[in-house]
């Protein structure tokens, strides 16, 4: 009860939820950095898919890891929640990040970052259907209007072409339906952790779609079809420490929060994952800076922000 009364207040809610979003901007800077040690191809679908696969499959070992050492939880489950489970890490890991690698690599890095945030629009916009209690507010609005505001602002570039509205199926289109699988599996979540811990929902869906991107991955690294020659170096492998255990982590924390919050309200802060990632990747890589843009877009987010949390009217 104490748990519960605890994640449910407004302050509370909105710091654990930033916290996960900064955990998962840090990936930006952190997938660059960690391409560059491997010096990866940028047409290696491959080894893209086996080192998220990999990723992921290492966070699911550290959650269960925590689930029996701290949480004292027994892993084992009982055979009607295995299909679930497999179904959430289909689309929350497996499906979702083989469309946005899959997708990124055939379209624009500006059109790219804008249409990776379409997935919050898509759980804000069914969560008004879905549930009874997640409606659609002046918040809600004001906050998908100044959130989405900030993410074209800090990916505007001025002195470029700006947004190029030809579309692909293997680019936008994929993107979209990574949009889409991402929404899918929050309602997924929320509906699993209702009666399974956050995080055993958390590590089993991990652990589900991580399998799906490696076998996915592993016939053209068998086969050598990108002919690569990868680079491990001892950097790479802190990194990719790093990058499980903020899945793990930001994952959990997420999972938590929709067991006791509405979809709708806890994803508009997601929009915090963009900014954020933009400021970390200005601070760690050496030629990427903070501008206007950035900390025009830091104010439309933490309005958005104040917005969805301050005027709660149901409508």
């Amino acid at each position: 009860m104490v748990q519960k009364t605890i994640w449910t207040k407004k302050y509370f809610v909105v710091l654990m939820a930033v916290i996960a979003c900064i955990l998962w901007g840090s990936a930006f800077p952190v997938l660059k950095v960690t391409y560059a040690q491997l010096e990866l191809r940028p047409d290696d679908v491959s080894s893209r898919l086996l080192l998220a696969g990999g990723r992921f499959f290492l966070a699911a070992l550290l959650l269960f890891v925590l689930l029996k050492l701290v949480f004292k939880q027994p892993l084992t489950l009982e055979k009607h929640w295995i299909r679930p489970l497999f179904f959430l890490g289909l689309t929350q890991t497996g499906l979702q990040y083989f469309f946005f690698y899959n997708g990124l690599a055939y379209t624009a890095g500006i059109k790219g970052a804008v249409l990776n945030s379409i997935g919050n629009f898509f759980v804000v916009l069914m969560a008004h259907f879905l549930y009874k209690n997640d409606r659609l507010n002046l918040g809600k609005v004001l906050g998908l209007i100044t959130g989405f505001a900030g993410i074209i602002i800090i990916n505007w570039q001025p002195y470029t072409h700006g947004f190029n509205w030809d579309l692909s199926w293997r680019g936008e289109g994929f993107l979209v339906l990574a949009g889409l699988t991402s929404a899918l599996g929050t309602f997924q979540a929320k509906q699993l952790t209702g009666n399974l811990h956050p995080v055993l929902v958390n590590a089993y869906q991990l652990m589900f779609g991580s399998l799906l991107l490696l076998i996915s991955g592993l016939p053209g690294a068998l086969q050598g079809v990108y002919e690569t020659h990868l680079t491990f170096t001892p950097l790479f492998w802190i990194l990719l420490i790093y990058s499980a255990f903020l899945s793990a982590t930001a994952f959990s924390i997420w999972y938590t929060l929709l067991k006791y919050n509405k979809a709708g309200e806890v994803t508009l802060i997601r929009f915090v994952i963009p900014v954020s990632g933009a400021i970390l990747s200005a601070a760690f890589l050496p030629n990427e800076h903070l501008s206007l843009s950035v900390i025009l877009a830091l104010a439309l987010v933490a309005f958005g922000i104040f917005a969805v949390n301050h005027f709660q009217r149901n409508t």
